[in-house]
């Protein structure tokens, strides 16, 4: 019988340009809350540096509890093509074993679905491909799982398909949101745009709900540092989005997945007011 289930969505850390009061706040309560997993969906890094990913390791083992790592497309070697061709995940070696881990429980998985390819016809590299082999190993890995569990899907890019085949941002997105809707996931958890959203995307097969968290670096778009609180009772899912700035949860969600989904402003550029609340400890949202 399944039991109720607390998951943290995190996103985008970007240690290397990372916000260190949000991290400390997020240990904090991981510590106390003790949820049954971590989901990271992708861009540990700033620019896929050792140094970078040795912080982000040294961070994650702390954190004593299970967690799955969706690479994302900063975490890919952009300056070094051989490493980037040969060996892309080559820098997770450290903690090889938490990357694209499929986690289970009776009645729920948190399934992997890779959204990264070391290179692709496009001069903007940063946006995701679903590659079909990809997908065939997600939808593999739902098909194994024990009948009756509901998977969510982790991956990094949004699987959204928006404009021309030269700027979509995801290419397959379309066809993976298909086949995961006739596999009735219960939903997709993203990063990369560095808000957070829970929106229902329709496709020829049925819905398909997908959830994106925010930043926990200093690369804000519009909402300051976040993560989603997901508690699953057998029946529904609950997403709270979480923040150190006593924003509403409802207001920290943007309403759809941005189609140009260009990098967020860097720190000291303008913020959009969201509603000001002072910084709080501990935090009420």
């Amino acid at each position: 019988m399944a039991s109720d289930k607390l998951l943290f969505h995190l996103s985008d850390i970007h240690f290397g340009l990372e916000d260190n009061s949000a991290l400390d706040w997020v240990e904090r309560e991981i510590a106390e809350r003790r949820p049954d997993a971590v989901a990271i969906t992708g861009d540990l890094t700033m620019r896929a540096r050792r140094h970078e990913f040795v912080a982000a390791e040294r961070w994650i083992r702390r954190l004593d509890v299970p967690v799955t790592i969706e690479p994302g497309n900063h975490d890919l070697p952009g300056y070094h093509l051989p490493s980037r061709y040969l060996n892309p995940l080559g820098r997770f070696e450290a903690f090889r074993e938490l990357v694209e881990q499929r986690l289970e429980w009776p009645g729920l998985a948190l399934v992997p679905l890779n959204s990264n390819v070391p290179a692709q016809p496009r001069l903007n590299w940063s946006k995701g491909w679903i590659s079909s082999r990809a997908l065939a190993d997600c939808l593999r890995q739902i098909d194994a799982l024990p009948p009756g569990t509901r998977a969510l899907v982790t991956v990094h890019h949004p699987l959204r398909e928006t404009g021309t085949s030269g700027t979509a941002l995801t290419r397959g997105g379309d066809q993976a949101l298909d086949r995961l809707a006739r596999r009735k996931v219960l939903g997709v958890l993203s990063g990369h745009v560095h808000d957070a959203f829970d929106i229902v995307e329709q496709t020829p097969s049925g819905p398909v709900r997908m959830i994106g968290a925010g930043t926990l670096s200093q690369r804000i778009r519009s909402t300051p540092p976040s993560f989603n609180e997901l508690r699953w009772n057998g029946e529904t899912l609950d997403v709270r989005v979480r923040n150190l700035e006593g924003v509403e949860s409802a207001d920290m969600m943007i309403d759809d997945v941005p189609e140009d989904a260009m990098p967020p402003r860097e720190p000291g550029e303008p913020v959009a007011p969201i509603g000001k609340v002072p910084r709080t400890d501990p935090p009420v949202y």
